[in-house]
């Protein structure tokens, strides 16, 4: 068998789907705002080691939630791949954050609720330049799980997660709900409900009141009924029941323009099914990965939060080389 080097093969250059990734979240990410925020909650230390910059720590975070990585496979990955030290800037002589520093970081951006301010800076950026318009609403949930073993040391499964039923199956775990701007495709909102709460009891909380329409898919029937619901002005434009679309006679005008009507609020509604697919499919964020709703939902603020500047990224790269 022939060598590379025989073959006249250069993979030097080569550049992976990881380093063009790290590569473009270098020109998108707004670091310096971010850091801000780091700095501002994180404590003065005053004895012992000199803490590791903050910028170090929230690139490590970011490294976690694009590649899946738990606190020791995070850990172990510094240590193995020349890839993320260098996008962390971690130079071959300094020493590298073990698991229970990266533990700490995560704990001081739950505890000052840091991730739901990540979010919403990420958006006040993307807002800045003309890709969060909010003019309108779209609204979804999705179903994440969570393991339902009880080999674990409590004998229990996490007491915040429930089961439910969609379709013929059986689900364990919670959901994300999400309220994102119907023109981009961009997520402002994100809540965290245990996977039995029914999707049209969150709505309100989806809505972030400057819009004028929400769209919602047919799990949202009565919504506009709610009485949390009186306070909003926008209008809400539901999705028809399955059956009824179906039942509709298209050979009547009538019949036409509604099923033509339910065809322009789908693919309105279509966009809302895209942060979804970057955090599971892109990210691999299929399971949670701590216990309880709050550590679940403040991981899915930064999730979001990236993928808007995933989804936003060739836009952003124009408008930086243009």
């Amino acid at each position: 068998m022939k060598k590379q080097a025989e073959l006249g093969l250069n993979l030097s250059t080569r550049r992976t789907r990881k380093a063009v990734l790290l590569d473009e979240m270098e020109l998108v990410v707004p670091w310096r705002e971010l850091i801000g925020l780091i700095a501002a909650a994180s404590p003065v230390a005053s004895t012992g080691r000199p803490p590791f910059a903050h910028e170090t720590m929230l690139r490590i975070h970011f490294l976690q939630q694009w590649f899946g990585l738990s606190d020791l496979a995070m850990e172990e990955a510094l240590f193995e791949t020349p890839l993320y030290r260098d996008f962390a800037g971690l130079s071959g002589t300094e020493r590298i954050p073990d698991r229970v520093s990266i533990l700490r970081f995560r704990h001081l951006l739950e505890e000052h609720q840091l991730s739901l301010q990540i979010l919403a800076t990420v958006n006040s950026t993307l807002a800045a330049k003309g890709l969060l318009l909010k003019n309108g609403t779209a609204i979804d949930a999705t179903l994440i799980a969570a393991p339902s073993s009880t080999k674990n040391s409590g004998g229990e499964r996490d007491p915040e997660m429930h089961q439910t039923k969609k379709g013929n199956q059986w689900h364990f775990g919670m959901k994300a709900h999400i309220g994102v701007d119907a023109d981009s495709g961009l997520v402002h909102t994100v809540v965290g409900t245990a996977a039995n709460v029914n999707d049209v009891t969150q709505a309100s909380a989806l809505v972030h009141g400057e819009e004028s329409d929400v769209f919602a898919d047919a799990g949202y029937q009565g919504v506009a009924k709610r009485e949390e619901a009186q306070g909003i002005e926008a209008n809400w434009h539901v999705a028809m029941r399955p059956g009824k679309r179906k039942a509709l006679d298209k050979a009547t005008p009538m019949g036409r323009v509604l099923d033509e009507l339910e065809h322009v609020k789908a693919s309105i509604r279509a966009k809302v099914e895209h942060p979804f697919r970057v955090i599971k499919r892109q990210f691999g964020h299929v399971k949670v990965r701590y216990r309880g709703l709050m550590k679940n939902t403040a991981q899915l603020h930064t999730l979001f939060a990236l993928s808007n500047l995933w989804m936003a990224r060739h836009r952003l790269l124009q408008r930086a080389q243009g």
